[in-house]
């Protein structure tokens, strides 16, 4: 029986084997480039990847306030933005012969087969983009090998399409290093408070090690894991000439030494200013039927916006080129922001400082107080009454309430001591043992504040702070909250009484006043200057001890409709009933509209209305959205310059003069205290000849206040905040606000010329 030697039966089957392997080789990747095997990106794709990048807030000064994002706080940076450290590690590390390859680096590959795994998996850098980009996560060892050659196809298209450099930015831009930190950009920052172009070579090695797998090697959760990872890289480094062996050795022995900064929206500077200018930014167009019958005024100033803040809902009426909407979250835009990061920080820490020493003082009142926090004014019906309504606002009570859970049921719950977690400002965070109900009254025990600086003549918002600890408090008091202004309405009406061609200097007789209102009744104000009853007094003077008789005087020379008028003019733009009362100011007002209004009297009659964007780019540097001040002429020359004699004079020596003798801070300044009924909203208003400030601070409800009007007053509650923030801008040369800046008012001005006859 013939045979064949079993030799050329191997070499038949050798050659068999081999041929049909690569002709089904072939065969694969053709159908893999036809789309047939799994999903192959088209063309505008590969040449336009997909990369969801989180948008970023930037100050005037270029520092990065914070991002928006949804799942992926992604920040991308440019080539020549990356440490040589970081490249040389990356390379030497993931793919040594990166420059060499055209995607796929078949020598490597073999060279891992061979060696069963042992000298790495044999993917290059291309191919690990490849897979962070449009492989999805394998559920086994089979899914797995089926997309590896897809991944080739898509790595060898991407070397056609992209040089080198660009495709290792891309890797980079893309990767998760977990806690928020997606892409190099961020990385850097969470882990080391740096930038990639700062790292130095251990921190380069460190984030190059993630890379292997960055939960194995968390650096947070498994420090020396991932110092003996960094210390694989410095190896890898050494082998291929990137650094010496002394370099090696030396950094190997450093301790992995982070300077973590976790990532959360309500932490960094301006949290309150980034969450307002995302509801701005992301407005809706509003409709009527969206607002309820209550929420009516609310609909009307929306509307309004809409219709002339170019900056209101600017993501839903820009379009991209291709026709479609931006998205906030993932298209990486660039806001650049008024805000003065240095400024912002003394603002911050103005209101921490003040709030915390105001918070010790108000606690000891409440000690004293049966229905603690509320004002012993209050009866316990009214009392009973803010709770419900606290509680119903809860989500607590309105899962149950969804549940079907009954109202007693609800009751009980919320009377029932439990572990909870209460916020404190000297002891953060403490763990206790509370009834949900009695932890609503802890919360509401804490003061509120508003504050806001921007530039008198430009409108650029410096320092924005919209509560005292955003994290616990989020309610934003500058521009959402609306409090009783006081006396701080009082400027409006002195500013119709010298349009209409009064003077500062003019006299008349400090004595109660009895006005008729609308409906025939009679009003006469108190007032708490009755040692000076009867005696002639000059409305400057009426104006610096913010007089309630001098001021129900003027509002007697005029009508409630023409106050009205003139507050609207100033940029008020919530409800004002036509009362003889208003001069007192009953009004609800927001801090911006306080600030925006008196702008006027820095800005020689001109209101400058607050712009907290100066431009917005899209991820390419696009400009895609351009913000100027918008102005309105008030006032005359003239009635700005009475105005400021009289509102400098309530700094020098009326109601504002603990700024000067308490705070030491004699630059020229106008401002105006402003107290409410029981003390229940502390204001300060102030202006330098380039800053407005406002201030207001209060409880959550007008029944949480002191009761002694000596800590209830604004110029306890309220004016501190501006102070202290003075205190720090002038401290700061870097800033260019000096102590001796002047008004500018002409010689010819003589705030007497009107008595001088």
């Amino acid at each position: 029986m013939n045979t064949k030697p079993w030799y050329k039966t191997f070499l038949l089957w050798f050659w068999g084997l081999f041929i049909g392997g690569i002709l089904t080789a072939w065969l694969v990747i053709w159908l893999i480039t036809k789309g047939a095997l799994g999903y192959l990106p088209p063309l505008e794709e590969l040449q336009n990847p997909k990369n969801n990048f989180a948008s970023e807030v930037i100050s005037a000064d270029m520092q990065s306030l914070g991002r928006y994002y949804r799942r992926e706080n992604r920040i991308g940076v440019e080539y020549d933005e990356l440490s040589t450290d970081l490249v040389n590690a990356l390379i030497a590390t993931e793919d040594a012969r990166f420059y060499e390859h055209t995607g796929v680096d078949f020598k490597s590959m073999f060279r891992a087969i061979l060696k069963l795994g042992r000298a790495g998996g044999g993917s290059t850098l291309t191919q690990q983009l490849a897979k962070q980009l449009w492989s999805p996560r394998a559920n086994n060892i089979f899914e797995r090998a089926m997309q590896k050659p897809i991944e080739w196809v898509i790595a060898t298209k991407l070397e056609r399409l992209y040089s080198k450099d660009e495709i290792l930015l891309m890797y980079l831009n893309q990767f998760d290093f977990l806690y928020n930190a997606v892409g190099v950009q961020t990385a850097a920052q969470v882990y080391f408070s740096t930038t990639p172009k700062d790292l130095k070579l251990e921190e380069a090695a460190m984030l190059v090690g993630m890379c292997k797998n960055p939960s194995l090697y968390n650096p947070i959760r498994h420090p020396e894991r991932a110092k003996g990872r960094r210390n694989v890289v410095l190896g890898q480094m050494q082998k291929y000439g990137y650094i010496d062996t002394h370099t090696r050795d030396s950094i190997m022995e450093l301790p992995l030494e982070l300077h973590y900064s976790s990532v959360d929206h309500k932490q960094g500077l301006a949290p309150y200013l980034r969450e307002f200018l995302r509801g701005v930014l992301t407005a809706k167009e509003p409709k009527s039927s969206d607002y309820s019958e209550w929420s009516q005024q609310q609909y009307e100033l929306d509307k309004w916006q809409w219709d002339n803040n170019p900056l209101f809902g600017f993501i839903e009426k820009t379009r991209k080129p291709d026709g479609s909407k931006y998205d906030l979250y993932q298209d990486g835009l660039k806001i650049y922001t008024t805000i003065d990061s240095r400024m912002q920080r003394y603002a911050e820490e103005a209101v921490s400082e003040h709030m915390q020493a105001q918070q010790v003082s108000f606690f000891k009142e409440l000690k004293k107080k049966k229905n603690a926090p509320f004002s012993r004014s209050l009866t316990q019906a009214e009392v009973d009454g803010i709770m419900t309504r606290s509680m119903r606002q809860t989500e607590r009570y309105r899962l149950m309430k969804k549940a079907g859970v009954s109202a007693d049921s609800i009751n009980k719950s919320f009377m029932t001591p439990r572990e909870m977690q209460l916020f404190t400002y000297d002891r953060g965070m403490i763990d206790t043992i509370l009834s949900p109900y009695d932890s609503i009254k802890w919360q509401k025990s804490y003061l509120r504040c508003g504050f806001m600086s921007m530039d008198a003549h430009t409108g650029h918002v410096k320092a924005y702070v919209g509560g005292p600890n955003f994290a616990h408090f989020q309610y934003d008091m500058v521009t959402k909250g609306r409090r009783q202004v006081g006396s701080t309405v009082k400027p409006y009406l002195y500013t119709l009484a010298m349009d209409e061609g009064m003077w500062p200097c003019e006299k008349t007789v400090n004595e109660p006043i009895t006005l008729i209102d609308g409906n025939g009744n009679e009003w006469t104000p108190r007032d708490t200057h009755d040692k000076y009853k009867g005696d002639t007094v000059s409305l400057t003077w009426g104006l610096m001890n913010s007089s309630n008789w001098i001021s129900a005087y003027l509002m007697s020379l005029f009508t409630p409709e023409q106050l009205v008028k003139i507050m609207q003019s100033f940029g008020i733009q919530g409800p004002l009933d036509p009362v003889v009362s208003l001069c007192l100011g009953p009004c609800e007002v927001s801090v911006e509209e306080m600030v925006d209004a008196y702008t006027t009297f820095a800005n020689k009659g001109i209101r400058t209305e607050p712009l907290y964007v100066t431009r917005i780019e899209d991820n390419n540097g696009n400009v895609i959205g351009m913000f100027t001040p918008r102005t309105h002429e008030i006032i005359s020359e003239t009635t700005a310059y009475k105005m400021i004699h009289m509102l400098r004079a309530v700094m020098d020596h009326g109601t504002g003069v603990r700024v000067r003798f308490k705070y030491g801070i004699n630059a020229p300044m106008g401002g105006k205290t402003g107290t409410t009924n029981n003390n229940s909203d502390g204001w300060f208003m102030c202006f330098t000849p380039s800053l407005v400030n406002g201030a207001w601070v209060g409880g959550e409800d007008r029944g949480i206040h002191f009761d002694n009007m000596a800590e209830g007053q604004g110029a306890s509650m309220a004016l501190p905040i501006c102070a202290i923030y003075m205190q720090k801008i002038y401290a700061d040369p870097n800033l260019g606000y000096k102590t001796d800046e002047q008004f500018d008012i002409p010689k010819w001005f003589d705030p007497n010329a009107g008595c001088n006859k």
